[in-house]
Order: C-alpha cells, then sequence, then structure tokens
C-alpha cells in the first residue's frame, strides 16, 4: 500500500525560506496533469522514503487532489545531508513506466580471494516496469567470478521478472588481475660509489 505524503502549492519563489520552514520545493509532473510547483515538508519525506524506498510508490496528496507518484529525480545538498530540491512523475498505476535501479554485489567472488580486484563500473541499471513491482535494487552473485570475468546485463537479463533497457553488453561488475607495481630504477639497480 503506498504511503501518503501532505505537499502543498507552491505559489512563492523563495525556496530558501521554505527550507528554513522545514519544507523542500518540488514539482510534481506526468500522467494526466500538467507541471505544478508544490512543497512537501521535509521530516514527512524522509519517514515515507525509510517506509517504501528511493523507488517506491507514494500517495501524494496536495490541496484535497491525490495522485500516485514515485521520486524521479532530486538534489542534495552534500555538506549537510539535506534534499534540497525533489522532482515527483504522477504514474499511471497500469501502465509500464522506466526507472533506474541499484546493483547490488552479492557473494564473494573467487577471482578476489585469488587477489584480483572486484570492480563495479556501472552501479544502475534502467528497467521497464509497472509501479507495483518496481524493486528497491537488484542483486546480483559474483561468488562464481574468476580473474579476467566480466558480468553483463545479459547475464542477468533471463533471472529478473522485468525489462533492462540496457544494452546486453553494458558491464556491471570485472574482476581484473591484481596489479604489480614496476620497479623503480632505484630499486633495480645497485648505487655505486666513486671514489676520487
Amino acid at each position: 500500500m503506498s504511503t501518503i505524503v501532505k505537499a502543498q502549492k507552491r505559489e512563492h519563489k523563495d525556496n530558501a525560506h521554505l527550507r528554513k520552514s522545514g519544507f523542500i520545493p518540488a514539482v510534481v509532473y506526468g500522467f494526466q496533469m500538467e507541471s505544478q510547483a508544490i512543497a512537501v515538508d521535509e521530516k514527512d519525506l524522509a519517514k515515507t522514503l525509510r517506509e517504501v524506498g528511493r523507488n517506491g510508490v507514494m500517495k501524494l496528496e496536495v490541496e484535497g487532489n491525490s495522485l500516485n507518484v514515485v521520486m524521479s529525480d532530486y538534489q542534495m545538498n552534500i555538506l549537510k545531508g539535506q534534499m534540497i530540491h525533489v522532482d515527483f512523475l504522477a504514474i499511471n498505476m497500469k501502465e509500464e513506466l522506466e526507472v533506474s535501479v541499484i546493483v547490488n554485489v552479492t557473494g564473494d567472488s573467487m577471482g578476489v580471494s585469488e587477489g584480483g580486484m572486484l570492480q563495479q563500473p556501472n552501479r544502475e541499471v534502467i528497467i521497464a516496469v509497472k509501479p507495483s513491482d518496481i524493486p528497491e535494487s537488484i542483486d546480483v552473485d559474483v561468488s562464481e567470478l574468476v580473474i579476467g570475468d566480466t558480468l553483463t546485463v545479459a547475464d542477468i537479463r533471463s533471472k529478473t521478472n522485468f525489462t533492462i533497457i540496457n544494452e546486453d553488453e553494458y558491464t556491471l561488475v570485472t574482476v581484473s588481475a591484481p596489479r604489480v607495481e614496476p620497479e623503480t630504477e632505484a630499486e633495480s639497480e645497485e648505487t655505486t660509489t666513486v671514489e676520487e
């Protein structure tokens, strides 16, 4: 069941005043509506995100109107760890939408135990899925990977219940050989003293 987030219309542009009052400037747009400037209670939104997750469906109430929404984008103040702006996408619960989902690595790679280095060049994939089926993340098991192996979208595509938009070649995880530091000239050559 979706969680309710109360919002109010944002009539003025004084975002700094809104933030000091405990509200986050936001916009909502999408299914059967024009873009609308709103403000949401910061604590209320934080509580909702803890309950439903970053990709969860929320019910946004704006002055009596109720909308099914997902958070499509947000901006953070990194130093303060605070959201400073949020974009909500109004959705049709019966239609698929495209969302970014985090890829979590699980298991201990055999290649790493052999001295290899596990790298995750891409930490998200884009999927097409009905709103009620959006996962918070996708787990990929890397325990069978050895040095030189690569895990791509093609390797996980058939193991999911939704459509992954990214190409088959889109790399998720690699296990590379350990780096060998080259010897410096000072280390490889003996120093000699010249007597005058």
